[in-house]
């Protein structure tokens, strides 16, 4: 069975699916609850608002179906808002998020009036500490990024990299079989198609 995108109208899915066939992955794009339960590997991408975007997600059934699959040991990576669901709450949204990590998904408040939001554009990631989707990531390496909004996991544990935008903030986390980005690998030329195909090849610890 191919790897699941994850289709809740999170606007970004073609997009995903192109650069999965790029990096020679068979992903196919289903919002049926038990498909995703069913799924050998998850992405989880999105981007827009968190609020509707987590509202659809609960309509839907795919909360559950989502975390029933990653308890289960399924690999899951999250794109964007799919990166910021995965927290407790969002600043974006009035209701709660998955809650696989504990945290906040923060809206940038930034000092420097020259820097806008939502941030646009290729941004260094650091990475923080060793995670086998960050693989041979060199410092100078660039990924692009379009956001308003950004993963604040509540302890450095499950912070794996960083970028710089008015200071520093976490843009992949993860735990276990667990792994999210802010930043778009689809959209990231080489270096993302890379981190993708290493998902792809990615087994993750069990929960």
């Amino acid at each position: 069975m191919s790897l699941v995108i994850v289709d809740y109208n999170a606007g970004n899915l073609r997009s995903v699916q192109r650069a999965c066939a790029a990096a020679a992955i068979d992903a196919t794009l289903s919002g049926d609850p038990d498909v995703i339960r069913k799924a050998p590997r998850v992405i989880f991408p999105g981007v827009g608002n968190a609020q509707s975007a987590m509202e659809t997600v609960v309509e839907r059934g795919l909360d559950q179906a989502l975390t029933e699959a990653l308890h289960s040991g399924v690999p899951v990576l999250g794109i964007c808002v799919g990166a910021q669901l995965i927290l407790d709450r969002s600043e974006e949204s009035e209701i709660p998020c998955l809650g696989w990590i504990a945290g906040t998904t923060r809206r940038f408040a930034l000092a420097d009036p020259s820097l806008k939001v939502p941030h646009i554009g290729w941004n260094e990631v650091r990475v923080a500490k060793p995670h086998p989707l960050l693989d041979g990531i060199a410092a100078g390496d660039e990924f692009y990024f379009v956001h308003s909004y950004y993963p604040d996991p509540e302890t450095d544990a499950h912070s794996y990299a960083t970028a710089d935008y008015g200071g520093p903030f976490t843009c992949a986390l993860g735990r276990d079989n667990l792994f999210a980005t802010q930043f778009h690998p689809e959209k990231s030329g080489r270096l993302g198609l890379e981190l993708l195909a290493r998902f792809s090849r990615w087994e993750g610890t069990p929960c």
